[in-house]
């Protein structure tokens, strides 16, 4: 075969490579106020799996449990059943006036997730509180601040706010420990063809009941990009190497 064919080959491959794009998602966060209070939750995919990082962003100083964190519901479209892999502070752990750990603590002990639930419309959650509906904790770790038979009852190890002024000692929350203003999940066994636009109908929840306060959460970024992976880049400039040559070949 001679150099000119085997460049338009491999021009007219690159070329039909080109058509293969890598999917590269930016996380989507959805963020709610209501009063003092305020919070987000972001979802992206991480090494294949659903991180979801929630927070608890009132400047407002923590100083009873309905200023705590303690869970949230949204939908994923498929209802899928996903597995716990890790729960870690996002900041500094405490009970009143005094540090417990460092971000990145494993909190998993504290917390739990579900799927099919119906609460807000909402078909999954995560809380540390229970709210009547959790059981027991799921996420790996160990039990740090009971009950013995590890259910999430309490407002144990809830996100305290951003502006939680350790110096006021919480002593509303009766020295219960508190976890920094995030938390960071990752969940696996996502479905084939998971997008984060599955992601929907984000409610925030405070407190140990589902009277105490709640909303909604709404989108306020996200967006979905597609970049050509490099290997494709490599080959997309060999195809129009190879056609340029075709094309002197005609002229000549």
């Amino acid at each position: 075969m001679t150099i000119w064919k085997k460049s338009l080959l491999t021009g007219l491959f690159a070329m039909t490579s080109f058509a293969s794009w890598q999917t590269v998602a930016s996380p989507i966060t959805f963020s709610g106020v209501s009063g003092n209070l305020s919070a987000s939750a972001s979802f992206d995919i991480v090494a294949g799996n659903l991180q979801v990082k929630l927070a608890n962003t009132s400047a407002t100083d923590t100083s009873v449990s309905a200023d705590l964190l303690t869970g949230v519901f949204f939908t994923v479209a498929g209802n899928p059943a996903l597995t716990r892999i890790s729960a870690l502070s996002g900041d500094v752990t405490h009970t009143g006036t005094t540090i417990n750990s460092a971000a990145g603590t494993v909190v998993g002990g504290e917390w739990a997730y579900l799927n099919g639930l119906s609460q807000y419309g909402a078909n999954s959650g995560i809380s540390s509180s229970g709210l009547g509906i959790f059981g027991a904790a799921n996420f790996p770790g160990a039990n740090l601040a009971g009950p013995s038979n590890g259910a999430v009852s309490s407002f144990e190890y809830g996100i305290g706010s951003a502006g939680d002024n350790f110096s006021t000692g919480n002593p509303a929350l009766l020295a219960t420990p508190i976890t920094g203003n995030s938390v960071i999940f990752t969940l696996g066994g996502l479905i084939p063809g998971f997008s984060l636009t599955d992601i929907s109908g984000i409610t925030f929840q405070y407190g140990t009941s589902l009277t105490e306060p709640s909303f909604r959460g709404t989108p306020n970024t996200g967006r979905t990009t597609q970049i050509p992976e490099p290997g494709t880049l490599a080959l997309l400039g060999l195809g129009l190497a190879g056609l340029g040559a075709f094309r002197t070949r005609k002229t000549r």
